[in-house]
């Protein structure tokens, strides 16, 4: 994300739409694999407590409440959280930490579509509460179905991102002295 250029300093990585491609491709491939395991791994206890959080997000976000500052921190990590969790429960720690590494650049990507914002809270949580009930049924190709759908879900509002974000993708890698 982050490149050292002699005699020039530090130089931002360049969002394009090769970037925007691979980085989503490589969170699917992982997250595919991972919601795929985590369906025979997670216990029941754990899955109940996973919905259970999701369920306090939406009922803590009742009319104007979207807006409240602690709440979209909350649900940001409910969110991240459940696709970590996945992810690290394979046990591979290369795996996780190539996927800790994709979240930087999805993120990067994203830019203010990286975080929860109102509008994407309550749509993000039935997201996640769609696969949470796939797992808690221990159905893989459904659960993998629902988790692809949330994961294409981002790649759109990345790629129909205002016009005014995509020409300041296209300016020069910046660098920082």
């Amino acid at each position: 994300l982050v490149k050292t250029v002699p005699q020039r300093g530090l130089q931002i990585a360049h969002v394009d739409l090769k970037l925007i491609h691979n980085a989503f491709q490589v969170r699917s491939m992982i997250e595919r694999e991972a919601v795929l395991n985590f369906v025979h791994l997670a216990s029941d206890d754990e899955l109940s407590t996973i919905e259970a959080s999701h369920q306090d997000i939406l009922s803590r976000a009742s009319g104007d409440a979207t807006n409240d500052a602690a709440l979209l921190n909350d649900a940001q990590a409910v969110d991240w959280g459940l696709h970590d969790r996945m992810v690290d429960a394979m046990g591979n720690n290369i795996l996780s930490d190539i996927y800790r590494v994709n979240s930087l650049r999805v993120r990067l990507i994203k830019l203010e579509h990286s975080v929860i914002t109102p509008a994407r809270l309550i749509p993000a949580m039935f997201e996640h509460l769609a696969f949470i009930a796939a797992l808690r049924q221990r159905d893989g190709t459904q659960a993998s179905r629902l988790l692809e759908e949330h994961i294409s879900s981002a790649r759109n509002r990345v790629m129909s991102a205002p016009l005014e974000q995509v020409r300041a993708e296209r300016t020069p890698p910046q660098i920082l002295t």
